[in-house]
């Protein structure tokens, strides 16, 4: 930071006022200082610099007295606050002052005095004057560090007493006409850009034996150490390593402890982190703090005393996440594992016979932190052996169990529950170390014991305040989930020995029964709940993993619950509760349950299990893809598991097949493959290549690291895809389209393109290296290389006769919707001729008599016209009809629709039960009927 910029950020210039920036002018908010009012001021006598120069005179002996006296008056005159104008003259008079002092110790209370002035207000007399002399205020701050080497105690006390004020303005006494209070962090802030902190720092080295100015510097240290900048600089003068070094050096008040301990804790948070660890990794440092702690642990029995013991252990706690600090060798490991189960386990040692935690909160957080620093410890492993000596497993086990009414009361009910908690939290870590001591001090078959409990129906109210207790107020969902987190880290080693004991108990039955009461219990916990589930599923995927015998004692039981999770709503997989990290735990445990177990397997299909994983790989989620992919390779070596597959329908009956070569197009693209808009391949030599391929250079590598070509199949869902369809066989796949097809063609030859394509690799090694192979291998690279060419020519042009052959089918299937559509247009037009001319009939007599000629003419030229004697001619018409249609005894009227006769039940009884309000059928009329007389119908 920039002086200016310092003092620029230590308060917002007045309005009424220009500083030296382009910032425009504003309205004045403030008086106007008035000459008149400016000649009444305090500081209007004081001549500095002839002050300054008699000072510098020291060719005549009789002088020391004036110039005492002129301090002196300078005193009087500042003595209500400095002004930033002078302030550069008044450093340089008192500077001058401490250097006369070793030889006229008179000089020492006129610095003395002058010191004073500086812990009063500075004073400005414009709103630029901050800015103005910035560089001159942070020098003369920096100046009260260097003052901090002259050998007095009373100066070195008043600098650090006018540090402190710095942190403590207080308002002006008298109001000084024509000046202003500077803003309240203006000190500070030039403190920081003066590097005072650094100063201060190095002046500790000063005062090893002197305890009185010792505390004054570092109370004003401790205020300095507020600031990031100070703390940086301080860091920088190695002020962690000095502190803590003297951290245990004699102090009856107590206060060189305090102070140096926020001091450290102040460095930790506002500076860097890593440098700080590294400054306190010495041997020194640590000593110092053991026996600090150890002195706090043993005698401290003051709420402030354990206070500061706990601090002091957080401290080292953050010191032993370096590895390199040199925790064992100091001793401090060994003893902080002996404060941590002195109370579980019993020991002789002299530091804690007769030692005992209360359930104060003090008490109660230690024990805490003592657990979380085994955490730490235990990643060093040379700590390993301390911890066996020190019967960690066996300490922590002891909370394994179900709370009891003790005789003696420890801690509170709330307070053992979350020790509880953080010892089997502690477990998780320090357990899968030390496997012997797990295994000698029964550790599996206490942890199921007290998992049985957790599924209990007993009697219990949880308190859940802790940060390991959340979700489990009121219920054991917190003891059951850190349990199942102690049984997955020892699972997860694939130790056999603890796997089988875990087996021998009855394990997976007893975690297919929890899981199962999991799923009848509905709690709001929802989030703990999944992760419970996750977690069985996890451990029973260790256990049964490529063992057969386990896998049926898994049974249908636990292929029942695995179709439940497979059921959830898909929609829940968004909702970040955990459903993603159950579905990764369910798809696992399909892999090592139930694949390899024919009777499972089995269960599995009938169950309509591909039918879930089918739907699960619709959804068109990667994360999911490749997992679920795999699970169909293998299931596919079941003879029954390609029916199952043809018969699967997605949405708008989508096939499995369909959906595979759906997915493998989207591969591609993201890929970055070439294709053409229809699907082909563009490039015949190189036609599986994806972007990331075409970037990288090949190059030489040794015969066990695989090449990209190899990488590639790993790294990507079209091998698998090309398995499964493999599985299925490439033949006779319902439901694909031509784009499918088209497709499938580079999936049926993946294997072949491959080979091709690992083969121009290893042919482009061999020319980077520079070798050249005998004429009968170089011919063989040829043919191979020309032949995998061939191939990528070949698919190409198949993909060509099908895209043309579904061209023409399209043409062919458009000609015959055309032609349906001529046919249906013509009966349009024929049925509408039809009606003009049946409308023309009905509504002109004389169209209809004209029609009805020329229907007669018709009916007579179509007669044979040669009759026979004495033949009788019956006619079959009837005369004076005006009618164009056949007559007969029975006419069927066609002329009005039959939407206007109310439908077809107008002319039945079931019409008339109903009389309609409007409309509707119509009433049947009865009539007298003519025997034998034809029904006479009007003309229509």
């Amino acid at each position: 930071m920039s002086v200016a910029e310092a003092a620029g950020t230590s308060e917002v210039p007045e309005p009424g006022r220009r500083n030296r920036s382009s910032s425009p002018r504003q309205i004045p908010v403030v008086g106007v200082v008035t000459e008149d009012e400016d000649a009444q001021g305090a500081f209007k006598t004081m001549d500095l610099n002839r002050v300054i120069k008699l000072l510098e005179e020291t060719d005549k002996d009789d002088l020391e007295e004036e110039q005492l006296k002129s301090v002196k008056k300078l005193v009087q005159c500042y003595q209500n606050g400095l002004p930033l104008r002078d302030l550069a003259q008044i450093f340089k008079i008192l500077n001058l002052c401490a250097e006369k002092i070793e030889n006229q110790p008179h000089f020492i209370e006129s610095a003395f005095n002058i010191l004073k002035l500086c812990g009063l207000p500075f004073l400005k007399k414009k709103v630029s004057d901050e800015i103005t002399y910035a560089e001159d205020t942070a020098n003369s701050i920096a100046l009260l560090g260097e003052l901090m080497k002259i050998p007095n105690s009373e100066l070195r006390i008043q600098i650090c007493k006018c540090i402190v004020d710095f942190y403590h303005a207080e308002p002006l006494k008298k109001h000084i006409t024509g000046y202003q209070q500077a803003s309240s962090s203006y000190k500070i802030k030039m403190a920081e850009v003066g590097g005072l902190a650094k100063k201060m720092v190095q002046s500790l080295a000063l005062l090893e034996n002197q305890l009185v100015e010792k505390l004054w510097v570092l109370k004003a240290l401790q205020h300095l150490s507020t600031s990031e900048v100070n703390c940086t600089l301080m860091m920088k003068a190695q002020a962690a390593s000095g502190i803590c070094a003297h951290l245990n050096d004699p102090d009856p008040s107590g206060q060189l402890l305090f102070r140096s301990s926020e001091i450290l804790w102040n460095l930790l948070e506002k500076s860097s982190k890593e440098e700080i660890i590294q400054q306190l990794s010495n041997l020194e440092c640590l000593l110092t703090l053991k026996e600090v702690f150890k002195n706090l642990f043993m005698r401290g029995f003051s709420h402030y005393d354990r206070q500061l013991r706990n601090d002091i252990l957080v401290i080292t706690t953050i010191i032993a996440q370096n590895p390199g600090a040199p925790m064992i060798e100091c001793g401090f490991t060994r003893d902080l594992i002996l404060f941590a189960t002195f109370n579980e386990v019993k020991s002789q040692n002299p530091l804690v016979k007769g030692l005992k935690l209360s359930n104060s909160y003090e008490d109660f957080e230690l024990k805490k932190l003592l657990f979380n620093i085994i955490v730490i410890l235990c990643k060093d492993l040379p700590t390993i052996q301390l911890l066996i000596d020190g019967k960690v497993i066996l300490a922590l086990l002891t909370y394994v169990k179900k709370p009891e009414k003790h005789k003696t009361i420890e801690w509170s009910a709330a307070q053992y529950e979350e020790l509880q908690l953080h010892a089997i939290a502690t477990l998780s870590s320090v357990a899968p170390l030390l496997t012997e001591e797990y295994m000698l001090c029964q550790g599996n078959a206490r942890v199921l014991a007290f998992l049985q409990w957790c599924e209990s129906e007993d009697s219990f109210f949880s308190h859940g305040n802790s940060y390991h207790g959340t979700g489990g107020r009121g219920n054991k969902f917190a003891q059951m989930r850190y349990s199942l987190r102690l049984l997955r880290a020892m699972v997860y080693l694939e130790d056999e020995t603890i796997n089988n004991d875990l087996c021998e108990k009855g394990t997976i039955q007893q975690l297919i029964g929890v899981f199962k009461n999991i799923i009848k219990s509905h709690d709001k916990e929802e989030a703990i709940v999944l992760e419970i589930q996750s977690d069985i599923l996890l451990i029973l995927s260790g256990l049964c993993e490529h063992h057969i015998p386990r896998k049926e004692i898994f049974g249908t039981e636990g292929v029942d619950i695995i179709l439940h999770v497979m059921k959830t709503d898909p929609m829940k997989f968004q909702s970040g509760l955990g459903y993603n990290v159950l579905l990764f735990s369910t798809l696992d445990s399909i892999w090592c349950c139930i694949l390899g177990c024919y009777p499972l397997e089995d269960y599995f299909l009938e169950k309509e299990g591909i039918f879930l994983l089918l739907d699960l790989l619709a959804l068109n989620q990667k994360k999911f893809c490749n997992l679920v992919l795999g699970i169909m390779v293998e299931f596919c070596d079941n003879p029954k598991t390609t029916a199952h597959v043809n018969t699967w329908r997605g949405k708008k009956d989508q096939t499995a097949a369909s959906l595979l070569i759906k997915l493998w197009r989207k591969e591609e693209k993201e890929l970055g493959v070439k294709r053409d808009k229809h699907g082909m391949i563009i490039d015949t030599k190189k036609p599986l290549f994806t972007s990331f391929q075409e970037e990288q250079k090949i190059m030489p590598l040794p015969a066990n690291c695989p090449t990209i070509a190899i990488m590639d199949v790993a790294e990507n869902i079209r091998a698998k895809i090309y398995a499964v369809l493999g599985k299925l066989d490439f033949e006779n796949l319902p439901g694909l389209s031509a784009e499918d097809f088209v497709t499938l063609c580079i999936i049926h030859r993946y294997l072949d393109f491959k080979i091709g394509e690992i083969w121009n690799e290893i042919y482009e090694e061999i020319k980077l290296e520079k070798l050249r192979p005998v004429t009968t291998d170089k011919k063989i690279l040829e043919a191979i290389t020309t032949a995998s060419e061939n191939i990528g020519k070949m698919v190409a042009s198949l993909q060509s006769e099908m895209i043309e052959s579904q061209a023409h089918q399209d043409v062919q299937n458009e000609q015959k919707v055309y032609a349906k559509i001529q046919a249906t247009n013509k009966q349009r037009e024929l049925a509408s001729k039809s009606w003009e001319n049946f409308l023309a009939r009905t509504s002109n007599a004389k169209t209809l008599k004209k029609a009805k000629r020329l229907q007669e003419k018709a009916i007579e030229s179509s007669r044979y016209s040669g009759q026979p004697p004495n033949a009788i001619f019956h006619r079959t018409d009837i005369k004076g009809l005006n009618t164009t249609v056949p007559s007969g005894r029975v006419v069927t009227v066609e002329s009005t629709p039959a939407r206007l006769l109310g439908g077809p039940l107008a002319d039945t009884d079931i019409a008339l039960k109903k009389l309609p309000i409007r409309g509707g059928a119509l009433q049947r009329v009865r009539a007298a009927k003519t025997v034998n007389e034809p029904k006479k119908i009007a003309p229509t």
